[in-house]
C-alpha cells in the first residue's frame, strides 16, 4: 500500500475520462487492490477534501494529516462502497466529514476562536487587500458556526453537494439539512453584520 503512504506525490494531471475510469470504475479496481486506481482517485479528489478539511476544522497546519488518514480509510474501506446507493463523492466526504469530528472532538483541541487566530497567522503574504481580509472575515465567522451548521454550509455551498448527499454525509435527513442550512445563514449573517465584519455579507447571501 505504498501508494497510501505516498499520497502526496501522487497527484498528477488527469486524462480525459471514460467509463473504464469513472470514480465507480476506480473504485472497483481499489477494492480488488489495486494502487494505480487508487492513486488516480487521489489525485481526482484530494484537494476538494484537503479544501473541506480545513475549513470544516479550521486548523490547516493537520489538513495533510487529516487527508492522509482519510484517504487511508478509503483504501482500507473501499470493499464497503456500494455503487448506485451513494456517489463516490458523497462517500468521500462522509469519511472526511467523520475524521475531522474525531479530530475536534479530542481532548485539548483549540476553540474555534484559537483556530480563527491561527488561519490569521497561517495567511501569509496572500492575505493582503480587500478580498483578502473579505475571505478572512468570512473564514472567521464560519468557525464561530456550530460544527454541523458549519458543516452543511461547506458541503451544499463550497463542495457543491446537493440536499440529499449532504444529508448522507451528515447521516441525517433531508429537511434536517434544510433546517441547518436556514439556521447557519441566519446565524452567518449575524455575525458578518458585527463590527469590523460589515463587508463580507454580500458573500454568503
Amino acid at each position: 500500500m505504498s501508494g497510501v503512504l505516498a499520497f502526496a506525490s501522487a497527484v498528477t494531471v488527469e486524462p480525459p475520462l471514460c467509463a473504464a475510469d469513472s470514480d465507480e470504475a476506480l473504485m472497483a479496481q481499489i477494492a480488488a487492490g489495486d494502487e494505480q486506481a487508487f492513486e488516480r482517485l487521489l489525485s481526482r479528489h484530494l484537494d476538494r477534501i484537503h479544501h473541506y478539511l480545513g475549513r470544516l476544522t479550521g486548523h490547516w497546519a493537520e489538513c495533510d494529516d487529516l487527508a492522509q488518514e482519510t484517504f487511508i480509510k478509503v483504501w482500507l474501506k473501499a470493499r464497503s462502497f456500494r455503487p448506485g446507493r451513494v456517489r463516490v463523492t458523497t462517500w468521500l466526504h462522509r469519511i472526511a466529514h467523520n475524521v475531522a469530528v474525531d479530530f475536534l472532538r479530542k481532548a485539548g483541541r483549540a476553540t474555534r476562536a484559537e483556530a480563527g487566530e491561527r488561519a490569521r497567522d497561517e495567511a501569509g503574504p496572500d492575505a493582503l487587500g480587500q478580498q483578502a481580509e473579505e475571505r478572512q472575515r468570512l473564514h472567521e465567522a464560519l468557525s464561530a458556526l456550530p460544527e454541523n451548521q458549519r458543516s452543511a454550509i461547506l458541503l451544499r455551498h463550497q463542495q457543491g453537494l446537493s440536499n440529499p448527499e449532504t444529508a448522507a454525509v451528515l447521516g441525517t435527513s433531508v429537511r434536517a439539512v434544510e433546517s441547518l442550512l436556514s439556521r447557519g445563514r441566519r446565524r452567518l449573517r449575524a455575525l458578518m453584520d458585527q463590527p469590523g465584519n460589515v463587508r463580507g455579507r454580500e458573500r454568503i447571501s
